[in-house]
């Protein structure tokens, strides 16, 4: 049976983490794949690295406040990114996935997280003027990418549960051959990314599994678990 490694630390008072569970059981019990999915703290990433996450077959690094250790959130998304894992990033896990490959592939090796270090120096990921914590908004669908595959439509309305977003002042740096912006928001800001060459290795500011139902499943999550289950 397959497994997904849900990384972050899980409490009942996310509303984000719990639509997470119950989107991924709807989809298993709807469907019938053979796949099972754990939550991982961030902690014993870090501690135990590679050793640990070869075991799974897909990581959804988590919605959620601040982790345990952002090394270890970090970790999890570099080891998928280069070893060809499945990947799914929502909310927060959009921000930490932006944040590794500022690290580990534009080399911005100081590049920090205002919730994790407020006062560091090159903050990539920084509070959003307005939040948009519990806004439903328009986001405009690249053709010829992944999310578009999913969606099947270029127009769509998600949810977000954030604060928290891009620097605007790093924007520009993104506009990379291997990495693709697959979806914006009204005022072109980057709300999906993807990594064209990947298996599945996608992240979105907004919660998907917010909007996803047993009977309608969110295409993107459902796109992510066929993925890890190598189901056509």
């Amino acid at each position: 049976m397959k497994t997904i490694a849900i990384v972050g630390e899980f409490t009942e008072d996310s509303k984000s983490q719990v639509f997470l569970n119950q989107a991924l059981s709807d989809i298993k019990k709807r469907y019938g794949y053979d796949f099972g999915f754990e939550w991982v703290n961030t902690a014993k990433v870090e501690a135990k690295k590679e050793n640990l996450l070869k075991n799974y077959s897909g990581i959804w690094s988590a919605p959620g406040g601040k982790f345990n250790s952002l090394e270890g959130a970090l970790l999890a998304i570099r080891y998928a990114r280069e070893n060809n894992i499945p990947h799914l990033g929502t909310c927060g896990g959009f921000q930490l996935t932006i944040l590794e490959f500022a690290r580990n592939v534009l080399g911005i090796k100081d590049a920090q997280h205002e919730e994790y270090d407020p006062n560091a120096s090159t903050l990539f990921i920084t509070k959003l003027a307005c939040s948009l914590a519990g806004q439903r908004l328009k986001i405009t669908v690249k053709k010829d990418t992944r999310a578009f595959a999913s969606y099947n439509k270029t127009e769509v309305e998600e949810d977000y549960y954030c604060s928290f977003g891009i620097n605007p002042a790093f924007r520009e740096q993104l506009n990379r051959p291997d990495l693709i912006i697959s979806g914006v928001d009204t005022d072109n800001e980057i709300r999906i990314f993807e990594l064209p060459k990947h298996k599945f290795f996608m992240a979105t500011l907004f919660v998907p599994q917010a909007n996803s139902t047993f009977d309608q499943p969110h295409p993107i999550v459902l796109e992510f678990v066929k993925t890890c289950c190598k189901i056509p």
